[in-house]
């Protein structure tokens, strides 16, 4: 089968320098409507792998992505809303990207195709059969990603995959691939579109959902957040006025004193009983 990658293939837009403002916008938002859909038919794949990484955390396990460009920074981007979130330690979901942090804000040239750093990088952190690495890559081509899921299956690693194009090389690296076919990019080739939103969708997806499972929330609400601003402590105050019926400063001084919504309401509780 030859593998074609659509996610490269010629934008059904054309002539965009010509276009009015407004005509652009909606026709972005146009192809933006589509990424949803193809997100929504990798759900089998989303929910095979979440299963696994709960399975895995509750011992110990971590979960990685990796990947460079914009679907590195996405993996790093949704590693770091981790620890605010839901309290968790920022040990738990990491984010590595092709060429160190200095990729985040620049390019770093040839990164991408070293075969060898990617598994370098996961050793650093001590990998093991706990862990779960998840390798993004629109293209589904990328020599960074791909070497190192292939590391990781030799050393008996689970991995998932990320990328826009079917029967990608990285699908064929990782134990579940998913596959999210968002076609052409309304700028060709440009995948920090369709692709990243579509990407940052999934990953958003994997974390909230193996969160909840890991008992980061109760009800539908982000007991374990930090407590890191204003905003964030009145909404924790808000919790714990709902959760025990105190008035708001008494909440406020329970909440500032244990930290959490969840440690100061279990504390109240174990105090009351």
């Amino acid at each position: 089968m030859t593998f074609v990658k659509i996610s490269e293939q010629s934008s059904d837009y054309d002539n965009l320098e010509k276009k009015p403002v407004g005509e652009i916008l909606r026709e972005i938002n146009a192809e933006d409507h589509k990424v949803a859909d193809a997100v929504q038919k990798a759900i089998p794949q989303i929910e095979k792998l979440v299963t696994e990484i709960v399975s895995r955390m509750k011992r110990g396990g971590r979960i990685f992505y990796m990947g460079a460009g914009t679907s590195g920074r996405i993996g790093v981007l949704d590693a770091s809303e981790i620890p605010p979130t839901f309290g968790m330690d920022p040990g738990w979901v990491i984010g590595i990207i092709a060429g160190g942090d200095t990729a985040l804000r620049n390019p770093v040239e040839n990164a991408e195709d070293d075969k060898r750093q990617g598994w370098e990088d996961l050793r650093k952190f001590g990998i093991n059969d706990k862990d779960t690495v998840i390798g993004i890559a629109a293209s589904g081509t990328t020599p960074y990603v791909i070497n190192a899921l292939q590391a990781c299956r030799e050393n008996g690693i689970l991995t998932a995959s990320i990328t826009s194009n079917p029967d990608a090389p990285v699908s064929a690296a990782a134990d579940i691939p998913i596959e999210m076919i968002v076609g052409p990019e309304y700028v060709t080739g440009s995948s920090r579109m369709k692709s990243g939103s579509g990407q940052k969708m999934i990953c958003n997806m994997i974390t909230t959902s193996v969160m909840i499972k890991m008992g980061r929330v109760k009800g539908n609400k982000m007991v374990n957040m930090q407590l890191s601003n204003a905003k964030l402590v009145d909404r924790g105050t808000r919790m714990v006025v709902e959760e025990l019926g105190l008035s708001y400063d008494d909440a406020k001084r329970l909440l500032l004193m244990h930290g959490s919504v969840k440690r100061a309401v279990d504390a109240y509780r174990e105090s009351e009983s």
